[in-house]
């Protein structure tokens, strides 16, 4: 399993190994030792999926609010997305700064993604499929949003006419969210 540090220091890139052979492929998705080994802690306790029928959806920003904040472990099993983290920790040296990920189902990348962050990611093929591990439950109280073309996040989607719900075309910018991070305290 290979760790790379991002252009934010705190979200990290995984590349599981994968073996393969005439049959197929086998690889492990998610393997604590391993993961502890480059500092890696996180107690994960729940997993997600969810299916994009239409390239260019778009799904984001999402985070939730402490105490409910969560770290979440992305990978995409069909098709194609463009994952974005973007850190909003008040007072952080990246305050603002986002990475973006291609993650595929060819690639089998992951991208690790922690508490103090706002998540979101667009579909670069139909069919696209996600799933993700998260540290903390699900808690309707404490879900938030951001506007996903937010001014002062200049997020390069790699696309200019995107799909949304109803919720993310109504999320705040970021400057009138409540987030509640301060780096440093999480």
């Amino acid at each position: 399993m290979k760790v790379t540090k991002t252009d934010i220091e705190d979200v990290l890139l995984i590349e599981p190994d994968c073996y393969g052979d005439h049959r197929g492929w086998f690889m492990e998705t998610y393997n604590a030792d391993k993961l502890n080994a480059h500092g890696i802690n996180t107690v994960f306790i729940q997993d997600n999926h969810s299916m994009s029928a239409v390239k260019g959806t778009l799904r984001g920003l999402h985070f939730q609010n402490n105490p409910m904040a969560q770290t979440k472990l992305v990978r995409c099993t069909k098709g194609a997305v463009l994952d974005v983290a973007v850190d909003i920790r008040k007072g952080s040296p990246t305050y603002k700064k986002w990475v973006a990920v291609e993650l595929t189902e060819e690639n089998k990348h992951q991208l690790f993604i922690p508490k103090g962050f706002a998540h979101g990611f667009v579909t670069l093929t139909d069919h696209a499929e996600i799933q993700y591990k998260v540290d903390q439950f699900y808690s309707k109280e404490h879900d938030r949003s951001i506007r996903f073309d937010d001014e002062s996040l200049s997020i390069d989607w790699l696309t200019e006419e995107v799909i949304l719900s109803e919720k993310d075309q109504n999320s705040p910018l970021l400057i009138d969210s409540d987030a509640n991070f301060i780096y440093g305290e999480i």
